[in-house]
């Protein structure tokens, strides 16, 4: 059985930082399955903050978020600085997902794939 787990979120206020880790268990945690940090806001659209292996950021997270991995672990990252109020959502890592339908919410019946149950992400002014 596939799982994905993420852990990290939390209270913040802008400016500060929250790292997201998510725990894959039943693939193997390697370049034949795409990994891809997601987030949904208050607007319900799931929007592509980070994809691991092309190293690709949104133009919201770039310079300011930074993906990486610990294959010994198989956990994906998402370390968040300088954290905006913009930046509260509900945070996911998906495997092998869609970043289509583009205004869909996230979640397995979107986009297919794989998905965590999220990590919400609150940050205060």
């Amino acid at each position: 059985e596939v799982r994905l787990e993420e852990s990290g979120g939390g209270s913040v206020q802008a400016g500060g930082s929250l790292r997201l880790s998510c725990t894959v268990s039943g693939f193997t945690f390697d370049e034949a399955h795409t990994m891809e940090w997601y987030r949904q806001g208050p607007g319900n659209e799931c929007e592509l903050v980070s994809a691991l292996h092309s190293r690709y950021y949104s133009e919201s997270a770039k310079g300011r978020f930074t993906i990486s991995q610990d294959n010994a672990r198989s956990t994906m990252y998402l370390q968040m600085n300088s954290l905006k109020t913009e930046d509260t959502a509900v945070y996911y890592c998906a495997a092998d997902a869609s970043t289509e339908p583009r205004h869909s919410p996230c979640g397995r019946q979107y986009r297919g794939g794989y998905w965590g149950q999220g990590t919400q992400v609150i940050v205060s002014s």
